[in-house]
């Protein structure tokens, strides 16, 4: 009982406009009820189908009136995320930052299982956290992402095939290794020192963030030194342990060392 006008609206005529307009009576012009196309309206040729497509239609439109809010929202947190992320990159490289760092303490608390670990059969230092910022030569046969190869005091194409070093020389070298490196500007402690063992703390120079470095020499003829160099908090370390053993590396290569592996 309706018609489809021009602008393809479907307007749906009561009974009692229906008897008006055959008695010749001008009754007010109907509501528009809902919008669709015209093809659709045809098609159906029923109001009360016509209703449910408008309600079907009302629906689509409410979700994608949803959705656009979702995706408004969101944009503006990437933007507000962006201002927080400026504001403490500006933090860190300006003198606030370094007010900051003067009245609160990074250094995080020393960890309890320092020092090379008892298997049984060997002893080897402690393997790395999930996070990166930690190498250890413990990690060979468990996670290549922290491996660092293990080093030699006595290579055999060097020193080791002539005037081999003993362990008590080859501390004495490591010790002045640390002495005469400063990567990124940390400064370091020698905290413990035996005849085969050395653990020394690293502290960053603006925010005291320390790092953990060991070095284990195992019982051995292949005068091997074992080392991990792991931070204490956050999770990346801007390679900052890499650059350290391997300025180390480069520093203990001068005496007579090698890296074993790569």
């Amino acid at each position: 009982m309706g018609k489809f006008d021009k602008d393809a609206l479907c307007v749906c005529l009561t009974s009692r406009q229906v008897r008006a307009q055959h008695q010749g009576v001008v009754l007010p012009q109907p509501v528009q009820r809902f919008r669709f196309s015209a093809n659709e309206g045809q098609r159906l040729g029923n109001p009360k189908k016509a209703l449910l497509v408008h309600h079907a239609l009302n629906k689509r439109e409410n979700a994608t009136s949803r959705s656009r809010a979702v995706r408004i929202s969101a944009e503006k947190k990437e933007e507000v995320k962006e201002v927080v992320n400026s504001r403490r990159e500006f933090a860190l490289n300006s003198v606030s930052g370094i007010f900051l760092a003067s009245m609160f303490s990074f250094s995080g608390t020393r960890p309890s299982n320092l020092g090379p670990k008892n298997y049984g059969n060997f002893k080897q230092l402690g393997l790395c956290p999930p996070t990166p910022n930690c190498i250890s030569t413990a990690e060979e046969a468990n996670d290549l992402s922290h491996y660092v190869p293990q080093w030699t005091y006595n290579p055999p194409e060097g020193r080791g095939s002539k005037n081999k070093a003993t362990r008590a020389q080859a501390m004495a070298e490591l010790q002045a290794a640390i002495e005469n490196t400063e990567p990124d500007k940390f400064t370091h402690e020698i905290i413990k020192v035996t005849d085969d063992y050395l653990y020394a703390e690293y502290t960053s120079p603006i925010f005291g963030f320390v790092d953990d470095v060991e070095f284990y020499f195992p019982p051995g003829e292949d005068s091997l030194v074992e080392y991990r160099s792991a931070s204490r908090l956050g999770e990346s370390d801007g390679d900052i342990n890499r650059k350290r053993i391997r300025d180390l590396r480069k520093e203990l290569q001068k005496a007579g060392w090698q890296s074993v592996g790569f």
